[in-house]
């Protein structure tokens, strides 16, 4: 049975396993208590029999104005668990907080352009490529920016998606 439930201090020492494949970014252990203490709504861990960490999600909500919104910074799930739907669930409930707690127009999320199975179950889960982000991992390729709108964008225009690539300097950052 796998249980999700917020990320706690504890859990920084036993999640290396998860940050072994090679499509996910990881991050020195000051980023993620960063983490831990702003955004602890947007920590989640997904557990399962004998404690094991089978995989987790971080984000943050952060803009102004139409801006306001939920960001996904990882989602990961370790091999041995994926295609249990364990992502979706993660992406579910980061979803969730933002539009019901936060009351955010969208939530978006970087995904490298390579990352066909991502870009996949992001487009199974209703987000559309709102932006290419030129160079964006490491300088040398490229990122998608991937957006979902939520309840507060009626008009959906926080997915219209723009009509040229950007470079990482063009984007906004608080």
């Amino acid at each position: 049975m796998t249980t999700i439930r917020r990320f706690c201090c504890n859990d920084l020492l036993r999640f290396s396993s998860v940050n072994l494949d090679h499509l996910t970014e990881t991050f020195n252990m000051s980023f993620y208590m960063t983490y831990l203490a702003r955004w602890p709504d947007y920590f989640h861990v997904a557990e399962g029999p004998g404690n094991k960490i089978m995989g987790y999600i971080m984000g943050k909500v952060e803009g102004q104005g139409e801006s306001w919104h939920g960001h996904v910074t990882a989602v990961t799930v370790a091999p041995e668990y994926r295609r249990q739907q364990l992502a979706k669930k993660l992406m579910n409930l980061l979803e969730e907080i933002s539009d019901n707690v936060d009351k955010a127009f969208f939530v978006d999320l970087f995904v490298r352009a390579s990352n066909a199975p991502a870009i996949k179950m992001y487009d199974k889960l209703g987000y559309v490529v709102y932006r290419r982000v030129l160079r964006y991992y490491s300088g040398e390729e490229d990122g998608l920016d991937m957006r979902k709108a939520l309840s507060r964008d009626v008009e959906k225009k926080s997915i219209i998606p723009l009509k040229r690539p950007v470079t990482p300097d063009e984007l906004e950052y608080d």
